[in-house]
């Protein structure tokens, strides 16, 4: 199967070892720089894809790419799936071009809708409430007169501000009083971010637990706990985690999680309250590295062999209907 990453940094852990797990799994790999995709609507008949080269330095990527370099655009190779992995700076492209692929029939880990709707955490937050799963309390703000309204309905001081778009635990800040509330919203309004006030869960203790779901199976867990004076359990901010097994029930929880967002691989991230577990976010893209190294499980090949598995329950139609045409 030829298999084609879209990633900004071929030098990323996750890059470097999604990349050798499918090369070990027999695959033609390519790793395409998601923002020199030229997305084209209405182009050429064949409708294919190009990067252009806005920079002559970029043509060192062709043997990379193993396209063809001709006319000042390099040819995308054709590839049958795709592992996006969009960073959230440039998530608005990397869809566009996630779409692109998916016009074309292109598998995905991720498909375009999926990863738009777990990167706005408000959507996020709306489809795991519709689907019935436990959430933290949660208000959006739009304006700084229902600051203290929203923050009563979450509970009360202190609480959590998270900007509706943010990873690796930016953007999330603890607000232990109305007027430092206040001021964390003022300031983002100024700078026009939007954000939500959540409850705060003390009884969590500083520690949440990081599932990775690839298909309908929870294939790796660590329990991840901030370091001292942090409220954040994230590894990127100095946290440290040891491996977890999950229950049935949480197991359940982030399957759910997952399939109520559409995506084929994801990391939730769940806390433990006082009420039972509650789904803190679902990450389309989520991170190998600190859960491999934790829980010394080949998540990289997991994701392989999805879309190997993938690959076959989509050829199976296309078989019966050959079959019934005879």
């Amino acid at each position: 199967m030829r298999i084609g990453i879209l990633s900004r940094n071929r030098s990323l852990y996750s890059t470097r070892r999604l990349a050798e797990a499918a090369r070990q799994r027999g695959h033609n790999v390519s790793i395409i720089d998601t923002v020199t995709v030229a997305v084209e609507v209405g182009g050429d008949k064949e409708g294919e894809e190009k990067i252009k080269v806005v920079n002559p330095r970029l043509a060192a990527l062709v043997p990379l790419l193993r396209g063809k370099y001709q006319n000042g655009v390099i040819q995308l190779p054709a590839v049958d799936a795709i592992i996006p992995r969009i960073g959230a700076r440039i998530t608005y492209y990397g869809l566009a071009v996630v779409r692109q692929f998916e016009t074309r029939g292109v598998l995905t880990t991720a498909a375009s809708q999926a990863i738009a709707q777990s990167r706005d955490k408000l959507h996020s937050l709306q489809i795991m409430n519709q689907a019935g799963l436990p959430i933290p309390k949660t208000a959006v703000v739009n304006q700084p007169t229902a600051l203290i309204s929203a923050v009563q309905a979450v509970g009360g001081p202190p609480v959590i501000i998270k900007l509706i778009r943010g990873t690796q635990g930016r953007g999330v800040i603890l607000a232990r009083n109305l007027s430092t509330a206040e001021a964390v919203l003022g300031k983002l309004k100024e700078l026009k971010r939007k954000a939500l006030v959540q409850e705060f869960v003390a009884e969590a203790q500083g520690k949440d637990q990081r599932i990775i779901v690839v298909g309908d199976r929870c294939v790796a867990a660590m329990e991840r706990s901030a370091s001292d004076g942090e409220f954040r359990a994230n590894l990127h901010l100095g946290g440290t985690a040891v491996p977890y097994t999950p229950d049935k029930a949480t197991e359940a929880l982030a399957l759910a999680a997952t399939r109520a967002h559409g995506l084929g691989v994801a990391g939730v991230d769940i806390i433990h309250s006082s009420r039972g577990p509650l789904l803190l976010e679902v990450n389309s893209s989520p991170g190998l590295e600190g859960i491999e190294q934790v829980t010394q499980i080949d998540i990289a090949t997991e994701i392989i062999r999805f879309l190997e598995q993938s690959a076959v329950r989509k050829k199976r139609p296309s078989s019966r209907k050959h079959k019934r045409g005879r």
